[in-house]
């Protein structure tokens, strides 16, 4: 397995992207990805209890065609949310023309959409701009650039992952793409807005492609934060178009390593294009109760505006971390908790350590990138968390987002 640093496209896939006039910038608002033939398929969405109308669409469609998806349409500058029955039918409407345009049922296209919450999507946009969109489709790296730049938000750069690995004597690839900046707390299940699009040319079914999408997500975009809001738009889709021959069955370790590999890669570029961001942090969490209390402590720490803004100075206030694992509702002894950041200890056995170094811890917090760890002292749960400090910047960006 490797990890490529130049596109390598999966076959059995086109795509392209165009101005539907949907961004005020003017800038590509509509991308496609376009299989040749049905793809298998898996997804994941948003917990949030209010769901973007594509999202309920999605489901429906996956639902339909035993997990198969053709085309995935998707819109950036709208998120299509909380618009009642309109946006269903904006939704519906859009797959409705890409199916005629693309010669298969509308149950096996994939919409998505990604902007402002609240405001009608004009669907009669995306459809007009499909027919010419469909003749600019190609297989190539830069049409794969053309999604990854389009469905763009507030993010300030695009987001992608390639990786190669061989399956019995064959080469097969997956490549990705994703969005995300602000609105960062992914709680997808089966378990503004993140948008993920995996692809491989491996030969997988559905059920089994599931089982590797949920394995990966639990690792990668679950284990992420900017800002601590979960979208009303989250997804992540898997798509295995089959065209290299090979067939990946359940439990190959190798490929899903390399899935992990791509999700984990793009969660980070996620974090580090956080909104207003000047630190991106990764936590570790040790010696907790269960996994399930490693976790609860980083969100907790991760969320709490308090410790984010003592990084956004570079303060070394620990305090704060210790008051976050306090509340965070998992089992702790206070007199047992150790912190150290990056190899500078910062606490121990519940109190300032003997040696900690203000100036050094200082100093070391002053870089783009750093990590702290935690060591709870209650069993053997563990987890590795990714997240930002906040900024003013942050601020100015999401005062500013309708205006």
């Amino acid at each position: 397995m490797s990890d490529i640093s130049e596109f390598l496209i999966p076959k059995g896939f086109r795509f392209g992207a165009t101005r539907a006039g949907l961004k005020h910038s003017g800038r590509t608002d509509f991308a496609l990805i376009v299989a040749d033939a049905p793809a298998s398929a898996a997804a994941a969405f948003t917990a949030n209890r209010v769901t973007a109308a594509p999202l309920t669409v999605d489901k429906e469609h996956l639902r339909a065609t035993d997990s198969k998806v053709r085309v995935v349409a998707i819109n950036a500058g709208n998120a299509n949310c909380a618009a009642g029955q309109a946006g269903l039918d904006a939704a519906r409407a859009t797959c409705a023309a890409a199916a005629k345009t693309f010669d298969c049922a509308a149950e096996e296209v994939f919409p998505s959409s990604t902007g402002i919450i609240g405001v009608p999507l004009p669907a009669e946009k995306l459809i007009a701009a499909l027919p010419g969109l469909a003749t600019q489709l190609g297989s190539e790296s830069d049409h794969f650039q053309q999604v990854a730049e389009a469905i763009l938000t507030t993010d300030t750069v695009e987001k992608t992952a390639f990786v190669r690995l061989d399956v019995d004597g064959k080469e097969i690839r997956i490549a990705a793409t994703c969005k995300g900046s602000g609105m960062i707390h992914p709680q997808l299940v089966p378990h503004a807005t993140m948008l993920v699009y995996i692809l491989t040319d491996a030969a997988v079914e559905p059920a089994v492609l599931d089982g590797y999408l949920r394995q990966a997500i639990e690792v990668s975009f679950n284990r992420i934060s900017v800002d601590g809001d979960t979208s009303t738009n989250d997804t992540v889709l898997l798509l295995a178009s089959g065209a290299t021959g090979a067939v990946v069955s359940a439990g190959n370790a190798e490929f899903a390593a390399a899935l992990t590999q791509v999700c984990t890669s793009l969660a980070r570029q996620i974090v580090a294009d956080g909104e207003g961001i000047t630190h991106v942090v990764e936590l570790h969490i040790d010696g907790a109760a269960t996994d399930a209390d490693a976790l609860k402590t980083a969100k907790a720490i991760a969320h709490s505006p308090l410790v984010k803004t003592a990084w956004a100075g570079n303060d070394p206030n620990w305090g704060r971390l210790m008051a976050a694992i306090g509340y965070s509702g998992t089992a702790i002894d206070p007199e047992r908790i150790d912190i150290w950041f990056g190899d500078l200890r910062i606490c121990r056995d519940g109190g300032r350590a003997a040696e900690f170094d203000e100036t050094a811890a200082h100093a070391y917090l002053q870089q783009t990138e750093f990590s702290i760890t935690i060591e709870l002292h209650q069993g053997t749960g563990s987890c590795v968390f990714w997240t930002t400090d906040l900024t003013t910047e942050y601020i100015h960006i999401n005062a500013d987002y309708s205006t």
